[in-house]
């Protein structure tokens, strides 16, 4: 007896061309993606006779740079307006206006980015604002 062959029918899927589009996507984020970079700035502070005071567990801490430029807790902020200023202390804050603030600018910067940081320390409510200095070399 002969018995006539049936056509096998292809039940599966073909994944390799899923594969390749998924690899081609993770290689296209990697390499488009901006990673973030730590900034250090450095700061030549103004001098001023006074006590150290005691630094807290938990503050906000608003580093302005010679240029004007601004980083809170270490984290740069974007540009210099005040409606950026006053959202990045907002999200570092998380609601909670009692936490100290510690303005340390540099010696060189603009009094307008000192102020403009006082001016969103205030309309946020902040009210324990302390500003940082160093102590004078004494003449040799």
């Amino acid at each position: 007896m002969q018995f006539k062959r049936q056509k096998k029918e292809d039940d599966g899927v073909n994944l390799t061309p899923l594969i390749d589009v998924v690899f081609l996507l993770l290689i296209f984020f990697m390499v488009s993606t901006t990673f973030t970079k730590e900034t250090h700035l450095s700061l030549d502070l103004p001098e001023s006779n006074g006590e150290p005071m005691v630094e807290q567990k938990k503050q906000i801490e608003i580093l302005i740079n010679a240029d004007g430029s601004y980083a809170i807790n270490g984290q740069s902020v974007v540009n210099t307006t005040l409606v950026t200023l006053k959202t990045a202390i907002e999200k570092t804050a998380e609601g909670d206006t009692s936490l100290p603030m510690v303005i340390s600018a540099d010696a060189k910067t603009p009094h307008q980015a000192v102020v403009r940081a006082m001016d969103a320390a205030g309309q946020l409510g902040f009210v324990h604002l302390s500003i940082t200095t160093k102590n004078p070399e004494p003449d040799a």
